[in-house]
C-alpha cells in the first residue's frame, strides 16, 4: 500500500514517476492500475504508457515491478563527447536527471563495410539519432541517422551590431558568415567564447556556453586550435596520481645493462623540455663503428591498462605549439623521470648498433638498460664544436687516447645543458666519433636514395610576453642530420628485431603514389615538356633525378610541389607496406615514446619478444609492461586511432601558426611583399610570402577587368583578352590587404590594380576609395539593409 492518494483516472509520466518513487512495495502496472482506480480500457492504456516511458528511458523493469531509471531511450538523440581509439563515446543529448547524476557514457558502434565507406566518420560534437541497448555494465549504441547541425559547437569572437545586438564572428576561416547569438550568457564585446545552437531552428541563434578571454590575448591562438580540434589538454586526477607513483618505481639494477660508464650524449632543441633519445658511437677497428641509440624506457613507467596509459592512448601524441605543449604524458613523467637528462641515472631501453664501413647495420640487439647522459647540448653548441674543431684544431686522437681529453661521468646532482649547471663537457672526441659513424650512415642513405625534397619549416619565436618576436625558418644543419639517420637506424633495427620474433608490429608507412595522383602528376608535366613514363616502376629515386636534372630554380620549385602534392600521407599499420619516401622496407617508430604513443606500442613488443620484463613494481600500478591482450589481437584499431590523433595534431600546429603568422602581419597591412604562387583555383590564386611563409588568397576579381579561364591539368588561370597567365610557382609582388588572427586567413592583391577592378575592403577600417556598389549602410561590423523584398525581384502574384 502507498501513503498517498492519487488522483484517479489515467495518470500522466509525472505520476507514475511519483507513484514508483513514494511507493513502499513493488510497483508494478497491477499496483500502479489499483492505486489510480483504472478499470477495462484504461488498464490497456497504462500498459501503453509503460511501454512508452521504458522506451524513454524513464522507467525499466518489468510489469510486476518497475523502478525509476536514470537511463537511456531505447531510441534517443546521442552527442559525440569523444574519440576513444577511433571508436565514437557519446552522452545523451538533453540529460536533466533529478539527482543531478552524470550522464552516462555510451559505446557508438558505427556500421562496417560499404555502408561505412558511405557514412563520413563521427566526429566530437556530432548528434545521431541512435538505438541503445545495455551491455554488460554499460550502454552501447547503433546509429540510425545523423543528424543536421552535428559539429554544433562553434568558437568565435562576441560583436554587437549598432542595435546592441550580439553576433559570433566565428574563428574558423572555413565559416565565412557571423551568427546572430540569442543568448550572451554573460560574455562581453571582444571575449572569445564557444557557443551551440539555442534551439533546432536555423533562426534560433545561437547560446554561449563559455567564455575562454581575450582572442589577443598570449597563448590564446594555441587554445583555439587545442578546443577546435577537440585535444585533450588536462589530466585526470586519477592520471596524474598514478604517474606520480609510477614516477618513484626504483631502477633494478640486476635486470637491467650498466651503460653508464658510456659517455652518451642528447642532441636536442635548446628550449627542448624533454628528452627521448641520446646516442654514442666509437670506431670498431674494421672500418666501422659500434653504436648505440638509447631512448627512454617509457614502458616501465606507464603500463597497459593504467589510468595513465588510457589517457596517453586518447591524446595519441604530444602537440607542439609555439606558445606551449600539450603532453601525452603528466609532467612528472614527460619532463622528469622519463626524460634523459644529463648526470642522471635513468632507465633506457638501448638498441646496440654494429655499422659497417658502408654504413649497413650488421648487427642489432636491445636490451634494457640503466644509462647517466653524459651532457645534454643544443643543436647549435653541438655543431659550432665540431665546426671549431674541423677548423682550428689537428686531427683528433683515437677514442683510446684522447690527448689528455679524458671524459669523466657526471654525478647525479651534476646536470645541464651544454655544459651549464655544473655539468660535465664532453670532450670533442665523442662527437667527433658520432660525425664520423653519420658519415657512413651517409653513405648508405645515399645508396638507397630516398625522397629528398628540399622543403623550408617556419619556426615562430615568441618574447618573454607571448608576443612574436621572429618568424624563420628553421636551418637545417649537420648536427640535425647526425642524430636523424641515428634515429632512422634504430627505427629499421625495432621494426626488424620484431619481425625477426614475428611479434606484433605497429609499422610506419608510406605507401607510393597511387595511379590517380601520378596521372596528374604526369599530366602536370606535361606542361613544362617533361615525361612521367607510367609504366616504369616508380621510385623515389625517380623523382630525385628529374629534379636534380631542373637547372630553373622556379621550375624546380614548382615541380618540386607537384611531387609534393602526389604523395601519399603516412599512416600507422599492424601490415608492412614499407616506406616509399625513406626507400625502406620496414619501418616503425622506436625512438620517442614520451611524445608518440606509437613507439611505446613498439617498446612494449620488444619486452614481451625478447623477455625484457622487469620485476613486479610493489607500487599500486599494473603489473607487466609489455603489450596488453587486447592490443596483441588488434593492433589495427589502435594503429587507425593513432593515426587520427596524428592529423588532428598536425592541423592544429598548422592553424596555430597560421594565426600567429597573421597577427605578426596584421600591422603590416598594405605592405608589398615578394610571394610565390602556391595553389591556383578557379575563384583565385593561393600565395606564399617568400622567406616567412603565411598562405593567402588573392581572389581572381583582383586580377583583372577581364574573365579568366581556369585550366585545371597546367593549374593555371588565363585571361580571355589580354592572354595574361597566372601559374604556380609564379614570383609575384602582391600587396597585403587582409590579415585575420582570428582565423588566420590573409588576403593579397596585386599592386597595381586596374582601373573598374574592385579591390579588397579592409575589415575594420576605411576602404581606399568608393566601392562599385556601396551596399546597405554598415551598424558596427555588422550590415542594416531594407527590409522587405529585394527590389530586384519581380511580384508574382496575379494582376489586379
Amino acid at each position: 500500500m502507498t501513503k498517498f492518494r492519487f488522483p484517479q483516472g489515467l495518470p500522466t509520466r509525472q505520476q507514475v514517476l511519483d507513484f514508483i518513487a513514494q511507493s513502499e512495495e513493488p510497483a508494478g502496472k497491477r499496483e500502479m492500475a489499483k492505486a489510480f482506480g483504472l478499470k477495462g480500457t484504461e488498464k490497456i492504456a497504462l500498459k501503453g504508457l509503460l511501454k512508452d516511458m521504458a522506451d524513454e528511458g524513464l522507467i525499466d523493469g518489468n510489469r510486476s515491478a518497475f523502478h525509476a531509471m536514470g537511463g537511456v531511450p531505447k531510441v534517443t538523440v546521442l552527442r559525440i563527447v569523444e574519440i576513444d581509439e577511433g571508436e565514437p563515446v557519446a552522452v545523451p543529448d538533453s540529460w536533466q536527471p533529478d539527482d543531478a547524476s552524470p550522464p552516462p557514457r555510451i559505446r557508438v558502434i558505427e556500421p562496417r563495410g560499404k555502408q561505412r565507406d558511405r557514412n563520413a566518420a563521427l566526429r566530437v560534437g556530432d548528434r545521431v539519432l541512435a538505438r541503445t541497448e545495455e551491455a554488460g555494465n554499460g550502454w552501447i549504441a547503433h546509429p540510425m541517422k545523423k543528424l543536421q547541425g552535428g559539429e554544433e559547437q562553434m568558437m568565435g569572437v562576441v560583436e554587437l551590431d549598432g542595435a546592441g545586438k550580439g553576433w559570433l564572428a566565428p574563428v574558423d576561416k572555413r565559416v565565412r558568415n557571423a551568427v546572430p547569438i540569442s543568448d550572451l550568457g554573460g560574455a562581453e564585446k571582444g571575449q572569445l567564447v564557444l557557443a551551440e545552437p539555442a534551439g533546432r531552428s536555423p533562426r534560433a541563434g545561437m547560446k554561449v556556453v563559455a567564455v575562454l578571454g581575450d582572442p589577443l590575448a598570449p597563448r590564446a591562438f594555441s587554445l583555439i586550435a587545442i578546443h577546435k580540434h577537440g585535444i585533450p589538454f588536462v589530466f585526470p586526477e586519477g592520471a596524474v596520481t598514478e604517474a606520480e607513483a609510477a614516477a618513484k618505481l626504483p631502477l633494478s639494477e640486476e635486470t637491467r645493462e650498466d651503460l653508464r660508464h658510456l659517455p652518451i650524449v642528447a642532441i636536442d632543441p635548446a628550449d627542448a623540455r624533454d628528452h627521448d633519445d641520446a646516442i654514442w658511437a666509437e670506431p670498431d677497428g674494421e672500418g666501422g663503428f659500434k653504436a648505440l641509440v638509447a631512448i627512454a624506457d617509457v614502458s616501465y613507467y606507464v603500463r597497459a591498462g593504467g589510468q595513465t596509459d588510457r589517457e596517453a592512448r586518447k591524446r595519441g601524441n604530444s602537440v607542439y605549439f609555439p606558445d606551449r605543449v600539450v603532453p601525452m604524458l603528466p609532467e612528472v613523467l614527460s619532463a622528469d623521470a622519463c626524460s634523459l637528462k644529463s648526470g642522471a641515472d635513468r632507465a633506457a631501453m638501448a638498441c646496440h648498433l654494429t655499422i659497417d664501413s658502408s654504413g649497413n647495420i650488421r648487427e642489432w640487439r636491445f636490451t634494457r638498460a640503466v644509462v647517466r647522459i653524459a651532457e645534454v647540448i643544443a643543436y647549435e653548441e653541438a655543431q659550432r664544436r665540431i665546426d671549431e674543431a674541423t677548423n682550428h684544431h689537428p686531427p683528433t686522437p683515437s677514442s683510446k687516447d684522447e690527448g689528455g681529453q679524458v671524459y669523466k661521468a657526471p654525478s647525479s646532482s651534476e646536470e645541464g645543458v651544454g655544459g651549464g649547471g655544473g655539468a660535465k663537457t664532453v670532450s670533442i672526441q665523442v662527437l667527433q666519433n658520432l660525425w664520423s659513424a653519420w658519415r657512413l650512415l651517409e653513405k648508405a642513405r645515399h645508396a638507397r636514395d630516398p625522397l629528398n625534397l628540399d622543403l623550408p619549416e617556419r619556426r615562430v619565436v615568441l618574447n618573454s610576453e607571448g608576443k612574436i618576436a621572429e618568424i624563420a625558418i628553421r636551418e637545417r644543419l649537420d648536427a640535425h642530420r647526425v642524430v636523424e639517420d641515428f634515429m632512422i637506424a634504430a627505427n629499421v633495427a625495432a621494426a626488424k628485431a620484431l619481425e625477426a620474433k614475428v611479434a606484433p608490429v605497429v609499422y610506419r608507412i608510406h605507401e607510393p603514389p597511387s595511379r590517380e595522383k601520378l596521372t596528374a602528376l604526369k599530366d602536370y608535366l606535361a606542361t613544362f615538356d617533361r615525361k612521367l613514363a607510367l609504366g616504369q616502376v616508380i621510385t623515389p629515386s625517380l623523382f630525385n633525378r628529374m629534379l636534380k636534372d631542373i637547372a630553373d630554380e622556379a621550375e624546380k620549385a614548382l615541380i618540386m610541389e607537384a611531387v609534393l602534392r602526389s604523395q601519399t600521407q603516412a599512416y600507422y599499420g599492424p601490415r608492412n607496406a614499407g616506406h616509399f619516401g625513406l626507400a625502406l622496407g620496414s619501418y616503425a617508430h622506436f625512438t620517442s615514446p614520451i611524445r608518440r604513443y606509437s613507439d611505446l606500442l613498439v617498446h612494449r613488443a620488444l619486452v614481451d619478444a625478447y623477455g625484457l620484463e622487469q620485476p613486479r613494481p610493489k607500487a599500486d600500478l599494473p603489473a607487466t609492461s609489455g603489450l596488453s591482450d587486447r592490443d596483441r589481437a588488434d593492433l589495427a584499431r589502435v594503429s587507425e586511432a593513432l593515426s587520427n590523433a596524428e592529423r588532428r595534431a598536425m592541423e592544429a600546429e598548422r592553424d596555430t601558426i597560421d594565426r600567429y603568422v597573421a597577427a605578426w602581419l596584421s600591422g603590416k597591412v598594405g605592405e608589398v611583399f615578394d610571394t610565390r604562387v602556391t595553389g591556383v583555383q578557379k575563384f583565385g590564386l593561393f600565395a606564399t610570402i617568400i622567406g616567412l611563409g603565411g598562405d593567402g588568397l588573392v581572389p581572381v576579381s583582383t586580377l583583372g577587368a577581364e574573365r579568366f579561364n581556369y585550366d585545371e591539368k597546367a593549374q593555371r588561370l588565363i585571361g580571355e583578352l589580354s592572354g595574361e597567365e597566372f601559374v604556380m610557382g609564379q614570383i609575384m609582388k602582391l600587396r597585403l590587404a587582409e590579415a585575420n588572427p582570428l582565423t588566420g586567413a590573409l588576403k593579397f592583391e596585386p599592386v597595381d590594380v586596374a582601373e573598374g577592378v574592385q579591390r579588397i575592403e579592409r575589415r575594420g577600417g576605411k576602404m581606399d576609395h568608393k566601392p562599385r556598389n556601396s551596399g546597405p549602410r554598415k551598424q558596427g561590423q555588422f550590415s542594416a539593409g531594407k527590409r522587405g523584398r529585394p527590389s530586384n525581384i519581380r511580384h508574382q502574384g496575379r494582376k489586379k
